[in-house]
């Protein structure tokens, strides 16, 4: 009973939901060889040239993939120069604010179709999973202006080549790009000094936004790395608000990374008691591998792995297996999924999960053989359940405990998903043919009932996994 729990779950939980023929595929190989089979399919193709030749294919629709936010934004950004102790860039008028605003978001909507297509048409389902987990681990709104252009970049080269490679590297990416840069204000983190254009006049400070941000700093330590409780206090923001100061991006038009030494605080650090030594660039990269390689990150990575994938109330001695495995491996997330999705605890009845919006109407696609187009309709609908992609109102993204998703109005949201997929009133995604296979005995249920289907998608047993 528990193999067959563990092989439920395996595809409910570390996949968008099984498809046809999926659980037979499962149990002809075992769980364990399942697993290393998920957990090899680490890859640094990105964006249109992942090696899954049908999801590449679907993806061929979401043109902004694969291209530079320089090129995104030809001709609607001014074309600006760094200005120093100006921001980066002259500001747009309002004519080019409003034409930025709307490509922005253009652009961010195909990002965010991306990942629902991703969701619902990945051959490699652990992979994809873990490219959701991280992208709200990391989470950033598409709402933000100049951010939605910049997604494409932020899903292809960020989150895709490193969602199961070493935390330290992910870390690094995220730190380094432009989405996390503008989302948190880091770009605009800055020595506090006088314009030096202008030093000739000492009463001149500089223009435009200027002077530490703390917003990256702060939530760097608490929820990208220690976590809130993980042993820092306000001293150690600040010193690394200082260490990011002159990460920034290198003009409105040409939004990529770019590090400006003469906007950095200079001088000796102290970090966690640690002091960091480096000067310029290599400051940040020096705390980067600091915060990875922290037991508290361990734990706290680990934790909200464990809560993904098993009970939304932790085991806490698998979180300290987790932990332990993580920093024998130096952060290795393949090697941490690798004990928590093969533990007992992972088979156990009672932890259950309900799945969040996109999982169940990904896992509803999947287990009828559906489609979608990750167009406008199917991101609406998403939006109105409250999980849209890149659209969490918070740095700490989406819950993830059951107890945050269930109220009177949720509920009837899914019932009524149900039903709308069934009547396929949701333009560009529709149901397949077949059944889903609801409950943990494997029993298909067959009708002739037109709401027979959407009855059993909005059942607590394909609600819950």
């Amino acid at each position: 009973m528990a193999a067959r729990l563990r092989e439920d779950r395996l595809l409910s939980r570390a996949t968008f939901g099984a498809r046809l023929g999926d659980r037979e595929a499962l149990s002809a190989i075992g769980a364990e060889r399942w697993v290393e089979r998920e957990l090899s399919s680490r890859t640094t193709a990105s964006g249109n040239s992942t090696r899954d030749p049908l999801l590449r294919n679907r993806l061929k629709r979401f043109t902004s993939l694969g291209r530079s936010a320089r090129e995104l934004l030809a001709g609607a950004a001014p074309d600006d120069e760094p200005m120093m102790g100006a921001g980066p860039g002259a500001r747009p008028n309002k004519e080019q604010r409003r034409e930025l605003m709307q490509l922005s978001r253009r652009i961010g909507r195909e990002a965010a179709g991306a990942r629902v297509v991703r969701a619902v048409h990945g051959e490699n389902g652990l992979y994809e999973v873990m490219i959701d987990f991280w992208a709200n681990h990391f989470s950033v709104n598409a709402r933000k202006p100049l951010l939605g252009a910049v997604l494409p970049h932020y899903l292809d080269q960020t989150l895709v080549p490193h969602a199961l490679g070493r935390f330290e590297d992910l870390l690094l990416a995220t730190a380094q790009s432009p989405a996390m840069l503008i989302y948190l204000d880091n770009w605009n983190s800055t020595a506090p000094r006088t314009n030096p254009r202008r030093r000739r006049d000492r009463n001149q400070r500089r223009r435009g936004p200027g002077g530490i941000n703390e917003n990256y700093a702060r939530e760097l330590l608490e929820l990208h790395t220690l976590g809130v409780y993980g042993g820092y206090d306000q001293r150690d923001v600040i010193e690394v608000a200082n260490v990011f100061t002159g990460w920034s991006i290198k003009s409105r038009r040409d939004p990529s990374f770019r590090f400006d030494n003469a906007l950095h605080v200079s001088g000796l650090k102290r970090v966690l008691g640690a002091q960091i030594r480096e000067a310029g660039e290599a400051e940040g990269r020096r705390l980067i591998r600091q915060l990875a390689e922290h037991p508290s990150t361990a734990t706290h990575i680990s934790s909200k792995l464990v809560q993904r994938f098993v009970a939304d109330t932790p085991p806490a001695s698998l979180v300290t297996r987790a932990s332990q495995r993580y920093l024998e491996t130096g952060g290795e997330i393949s090697a941490v999924l690798r004990v928590i999705l093969l533990s007992p605890e992972f088979s156990e009845a009672e932890n259950q999960k309900l799945k969040t919006p996109l999982r169940l109407l990904a896992s509803a696609l999947r287990a009828t053989g559906g489609s979608t187009d990750g167009g406008p309709g199917v991101l609406r609908t998403l939006e109105r359940m409250g999980e849209v992609p890149f659209g969490a109102r918070s740095p700490a993204g989406y819950p993830e405990t059951a107890r945050e998703w269930i109220n009177p109005g949720s509920l009837l949201a899914r019932m009524n998903l149900a039903f709308a997929l069934e009547g396929r009133r949701i333009p560009g995604t529709r149901l397949g043919r077949s059944q889903p296979e609801v409950g943990n005995t494997n029993r298909r249920q067959r009708s002739t009932a037109r709401d027979a289907r959407a009855l059993m998608l909005a059942s607590g047993d394909f609600q819950w996994s």
